[in-house]
Order: structure tokens, then sequence, then C-alpha cells
């Protein structure tokens, strides 16, 4: 089969085309023949191994795919480590394999098994958003931001505050649902967010850039504020935090790491994951389409996401 293998860890130059033999299933896994794979922003750091998860060499990256299974599922599921989704076939854990139901695109699929699934659960769990309180979405325009941004509308947040680079993602950012959008490069992060709050303080922060703009959400913050850390796009290192900081502002920061939802009691990935379906088949959630990648393209596709070029969800065709 066609494959995307890195042999070595590094940039999008690691990125190789080459015929592999097809991946074996082990047990409790699915095979899976890919009609698309979702490209994500992990996906680089999974390449340079500066994610979460240590990775081993050689491995086929990419963390996700839609297809079917040799007796005829269709199924959007998560990747083994190593059998990724940047290829033809693509091997996942039954118990992160979800039917897509009848009426949901590939598209739509994979924009829910990772960056819907994360929305949800920052707003459901990690920040236990009420209805009322002021959101700030950071990359608003980006996977997990275009959803963040309508589920929090739906879920009554009183005021969303989105945050992008350019004026064509913060206008897609407002026509998603948010009331208002800054610019992401503003030199102060924290008057930016206060002065797009009437002056106030803001309830919740979804970050995945870290860095500076942790640094100065958290000083946005209001008392009783949370803020969910779920990336680190900038690769830099935000300000260490001390708990007296956290007590005299009366602050919550919290990460959220996907894979960790799948073990928690009551099969919470798949209430989401039923949940977010549901939602897109009544009209009430729609994935932002950011554009298709051939497999050979596929060190273009990493050129893009570093370079901030992308909106929405990024797919990959392993068919050209």
């Amino acid at each position: 089969m066609r494959a995307i293998q890195i042999t070595e860890f590094g940039g999008p130059e690691t990125l190789v085309e080459v015929d592999l033999p097809d991946p074996e299933p082990g047990p409790g896994e699915l095979l899976v023949e890919v009609d698309r794979a979702g490209l994500n922003y992990a996906d680089t750091h999974q390449v340079e191994n500066s994610y979460l998860a240590r990775m081993e060499l050689p491995l086929v990256p990419g963390g996700e795919v839609v297809g079917r299974t040799p007796e005829g599922r269709r199924v959007v599921v998560l990747t083994t480590d190593g059998a990724g989704g940047y290829a033809q076939k693509a091997v996942g854990p039954e118990a992160t394999a979800f039917d897509v139901p009848d009426g949901v695109d590939d598209l739509t699929a994979l924009s829910m098994v990772v960056q819907g699934a994360t929305a949800w659960l920052l707003l459901r769990r990690s920040t236990h958003l009420e209805p009322g309180e002021t959101v700030v979405v950071h990359a608003a325009a980006g996977g997990v931001g275009t959803l963040a941004v309508q589920l929090a509308r739906r879920w009554g947040a009183g005021r969303i505050i989105a945050t992008a680079s350019t004026e064509e993602k913060r206008a897609l950012a407002v026509e998603l649902g948010a009331d208002v959008a800054v610019d992401s490069a503003a030199e102060d992060i924290t008057a930016a967010l206060r002065e797009a709050n009437g002056g106030r303080r803001v309830d919740v922060v979804l970050d995945m850039t870290g860095g500076v703009v942790t640094d100065q959400s958290l000083a946005a913050l209001a008392p009783f504020g949370r803020l969910a850390f779920y990336g680190m796009a900038s690769r830099e290192q935000p300000t260490p935090i001390a708990p007296a900081a956290l007590l005299s502002h009366t602050t919550t920061v919290t990460g959220m790491w996907l894979p960790h939802a799948f073990g928690l009691p009551g099969r919470v990935v798949h209430r989401a994951m039923a949940e977010l379906f549901d939602l897109v088949l009544r009209g009430e959630l729609r994935a932002v389409p950011g554009g298709e990648y051939g497999l050979s393209e596929a060190r273009r596709a990493h050129e893009d996401l570093r370079a901030r070029r992308t909106t929405g969800k990024l797919l990959l065709d392993p068919s050209r």
C-alpha cells in the first residue's frame, strides 16, 4: 500500500512516500480501508516527537481515519501508534471506533472524532461552562476552535470572544457565532480580551497556543475563571504558575488530552460523539472545510499547518 513514513524525527521534510505491507490488526483492533485521513496540528508534534505520547521509528503518522472495515462497516477511528492514517489502510482500536451515521460525510466524521470531542470535553468537563459566562476561544478558525465557538453559543455562553490571526479568520469566527473577534497578534492580549468584554474580566479561556498567550490569558480571568490548556502551537512554555497565584485570584488551570477521556467511566467520549452527530444531523453544528491534500502532498500540508495558513478541518486523500 502507499503510505507516508518517517524514519527520523524532524520537520515536514521527514515525510516520505513509500510502499509498505498492509498493517495487521491485533486483538481488539480494526483494519480500515482509508477513504480520508484527518490532518491535525498535533501531527506536526508527532513527526518531531515533541508530543505527549513518545513515538518509535519508523512510523506512519496520522491519528484518525474514516473508511470501511473488511466487513463493510463505515467507521471513524483513532489509529494505533505507528500504523497511522497517512496510508491507504490503517489500524485502530475497536474502543476508539465510531460508526458513522448515514447523512454524515467524511469531512464531518473526521471533524468530530478529535476536534469535536475535544471541544465538547473542554466545555463540558474541563471548564464546566455555565450559561451567561464569557468564553474566549483562541485559534477560533481552527478545527477545535470553529466547533467550540458553535457549541459555546448553543450551550448558552453570554459572550464569545474569538482570537485569530487574519481578518478572514476573524470574520469566520463571527459567522459561526462569536460576538467579537480579536487579533491574536495583539501586543497585550489581556487588555484586548478585557476591552472585547466591555472592560470586564472573562470566565473561560480555551487555549492551545502556549507561551505569552497563556500568561496574558490567565491575567484576564475573573475570580472563579477557568483556563483549559489543550495544546502548545507556539512551541513556547508558559510562565510557571505558583499555587499562591491561583489562590489569590481564585482561578483554575486545567489540562486536557483526548486519549485520557477514553478511560473515564460512563463511555464519556461515546456520549460526546453521539451528541455531536445528533447536532450535525439536526443542522445545528457544522464542520468547516479547510482543504484536502493528496497523500503525496503531506509535506506541504504540514508546512501549511505550521505556518498557520489553514482554517477549519484538513483532510488527506490516500488515493492520490
